[in-house]
């Protein structure tokens, strides 16, 4: 029989599971907001220390979030 790491059994085990169950959902909602925005500011730097720069904008898409961000600070 082929021993697996511990990790490498948890990645066997989730992915047998289905991807949407109910046990994620509500894992998920026992976590408080100050917890979700922690993971979400990870996730943020991590895929921002990973994923290589885009290039420059196309100049109308670079006015469209511009304004989105004028717009932002002006209700801010």
């Amino acid at each position: 029989m082929l021993s697996l790491k511990p990790c490498e059994r948890r990645e066997v085990e989730l992915a047998k599971r289905p991807p949407m169950d109910g046990r994620t959902i509500r894992d998920f909602e026992q976590l408080d907001h100050k917890t979700c925005v922690s993971i979400c500011d990870a996730i943020g730097e991590r895929l921002q220390q990973n994923l290589r720069p885009e290039t420059e904008l196309p100049p109308r898409l670079r006015q469209l979030v511009d304004e989105l961000r004028r717009r932002d600070n002006e209700l801010h």
